[in-house]
């Protein structure tokens, strides 16, 4: 399982070698992924972070996963 703050840590860390990116986090969530049923659901929210609009991040894997069923929910941590 990977934390919010873990990851965004480490892009932070990663972007550094660009000085003109700003990064700001926009808040966090969960996926959870069954590749076998080709089924994304996108839900909940980051402690720390709030909640991200999970629509944006729902268009975003669409473009990548084009024969999944992709959901999102505001329900659930």
């Amino acid at each position: 399982m990977f934390y919010l703050n873990n990851v965004y840590e480490e892009t932070t860390k990663q972007l550094k070698q660009y000085p003109d990116l700003e990064v700001e986090s926009l808040g966090g969530g969960r996926i959870l992924h069954d590749p076998e049923k080709k089924s994304i659901k996108v839900y909940g929210y980051s402690q720390g972070y709030g909640k991200a609009d999970h629509q944006v991040s729902v268009e975003l894997l669409k473009k990548k996963y084009i024969d999944y069923d992709i959901t999102y929910s505001d329900d659930g941590y």
